[in-house]
């Protein structure tokens, strides 16, 4: 099974694909360099794999080599950035009890 996360921002959304099906989405509104991510979606057919999380990795690592910020929104991000702190600093400092960082 190959994976790949990849920007489409003529969808303003970072998607993930298996050996090259879509198989889910975060969405994002850009200002700047600051990404507000307010939902992520897996589909059914590829529920239960972890795909969330790689999705939720592989975006974030692509905001951070773009010196971005992140305010996550939907409530699935901040748990992949508790169980990945290295993600932390994406979020600003005073914006972070707001998602509960």
């Amino acid at each position: 099974m190959t994976t790949t996360v990849q920007d489409n921002p003529s969808s303003s959304r970072f998607e993930i694909t298996v050996d090259g099906e879509l198989a889910g989405y975060v969405d994002y509104r850009k200002d700047g360099t600051e990404y507000a991510l307010p939902h992520t979606r897996i589909f059914t057919d590829f529920e239960g794999r972890g795909l969330g999380g790689q999705l939720i990795s592989g975006a974030l690592a692509e905001i951070a080599s773009r010196g971005g910020s992140v305010l996550p929104f939907c409530p699935f991000v901040p748990k992949v950035i508790r169980d990945n702190p290295e993600f932390l600093d994406l979020v600003p400092e005073d914006q972070r009890s707001t998602f509960g960082l």
